[in-house]
Formats: C-alpha cells, structure tokens, sequence
C-alpha cells in the first residue's frame, strides 16, 4: 500500500498544504491517479467540508451559483465525472503538468510507480503577462 502525498503548486509560487490519500496498487496510470484524486475531492466537496484546501477540482460556475457563498451547505452536488474530464482536457491543454517525485509524467496513459511516501506535484501553469 503507498500514501500518496499531492501537492498543489503554481508557477507563480503558490502553494496549497499537502494531502495524502491511501493506495493500495502499486503502479497506476496518470488518468486513474487523477480519477481517484477527484473523486475523493469531490465526495468532500459535497459532504460540506467547510475546509478547502485543494485546487484541482473548481466547481463550474454553474454549480458555484446554486451552492452559494462559501459556508453555506450545499444546494446542489459536484459531478465527479464533469471534474475528471475538465482536469484530463487541461492536463491535455498544458493548463498543468504533473510531478511524481521528480519526474514528470507526460501522458495521461503513463504509468507511475507508487512506494510508501510518494510525493505528486500538480503544477498550475501561469500565463506570462504580455505573452
């Protein structure tokens, strides 16, 4: 079993506190990696969790307008499904790249070794201003 610990950062600098979800293969495609990240950022998102604290997934603006300000419950739940296929198209659209430890993985059809204390980096590309 590995823990994997995700790291959100951007090329601007910032940096969202880690989180670690539990794993039980041994090596797993980008895709399903991601899949499994969504999905319990998802189940947290729509189980109330007051606290956000990761990035990857953003409700659409669709579901930010019937769920409200932050604080408020909840009127209307995030399609994991939806979130999965708008992080593969941005993967895909270079809106970010993907550490795991220190090589990066290019495709989502890659597969990456998990080990005990696996760290993956989602690294948000930032636009240049003016170019």
């Amino acid at each position: 079993m590995a823990t994997v610990t995700f790291v959100d950062e951007s090329t601007a600098g910032a940096r969202t506190p880690a989180w670690a979800l539990q794993i039980f293969e041994e090596r797993l495609t980008l895709r399903e990696l991601i899949r499994r990240r969504i999905h319990q950022e998802v189940a947290e998102h729509n189980a109330a969790n007051p606290q956000p604290r990761r990035s990857l997934v953003q409700p659409t603006s669709t579901e930010r307008a019937l769920n409200g300000d932050r604080g408020e419950r909840p009127r209307h739940r995030a399609d994991p499904q939806r979130q999965i296929a708008l992080a593969e198209q941005a993967f895909r659209s270079n809106g970010f790249v993907v550490l795991v430890g220190d090589r990066q993985v290019e495709e989502l059809d890659d597969e990456v070794d998990l080990r005990r204390d696996t760290e993956v980096t989602f690294l948000k590309l930032v636009p240049l201003v003016g170019g």
